[in-house]
């Protein structure tokens, strides 16, 4: 793992989730305490950001009305649009304040379904930066998370899951996609084996530069 052909690439890290007062966040509130998700996904942020790795964020967002959808969505994206949540301008639309983008990150706009690569320049934006290895963590592990795991395998990148670094609204879910689910189409680590990992690759690569002087 090199860091910089890697980026950590964070799902839906927005009010509504991961905050209180947020329109889902009872929903994943169980799992999150759990896995510890949210510390754990900024201490990772932190070192990944300090040894070169890219930060790129993937919220979702809808205009208000909700019209980039079908008139009778169904199934999640029908709770999106009943509930009103992710609308674009609002508190709960926001990435979390613990987790703002710096100056050098990416922002990744036009999520509007479950894929992160699907209505978005994701795809244009890794290949540009010469990304070939992504790391991914956010909600929801069986739904966004999963979905984007699976297109980038589909589409060649050597796919890290973050186990420690998502969760869904119940513990049967988040088990049954980190057990059964991502070590199909991914590399399941936890944050400090990301980190770790990063980690002793600055530490190599600083070794290597040194012995060429």
């Amino acid at each position: 793992m090199n860091p910089k052909t890697t980026a950590l690439v964070l799902i839906e890290y927005q009010n509504d989730f991961t905050t209180p007062g947020g329109k889902l966040h009872d929903a994943v509130k169980p799992v999150m305490e759990s896995t510890n998700m949210l510390k754990n996904t900024v201490e990772m942020v932190k070192e990944a950001r300090r040894v070169g790795a890219t930060i790129v964020y993937v919220p979702i967002q809808f205009a208000p009305g909700f019209n980039e959808l079908s008139r009778d969505p169904y199934g999640i994206l029908k709770g999106c649009k009943d509930g009103q949540v992710f609308e674009k301008g609002s508190w709960g639309a926001e990435i979390v304040d613990v987790l703002r983008p710096q100056p050098d990150d990416i922002v990744v706009e036009g999520k509007r379904g479950l894929d992160g690569f699907a209505t978005t320049n994701l795809d244009f934006i890794l290949r540009s930066r010469k990304i070939n290895t992504i790391a991914l963590g956010g909600f929801l592990t069986n739904c966004c998370v999963e979905s984007t795991m699976r297109t980038g395998y589909e589409l060649g990148y050597d796919v890290i899951t973050i186990k420690d670094c998502a969760a869904t609204v119940s513990e049967q879910a988040q088990r049954g996609a980190i057990e059964h689910d991502f070590p199909m189409f991914s590399h399941p680590m936890t944050h400090d084996e990301f980190v770790s990992a990063l980690t002793a690759a600055e530490a190599k690569e600083e070794k290597q530069l040194a012995e060429a002087t």
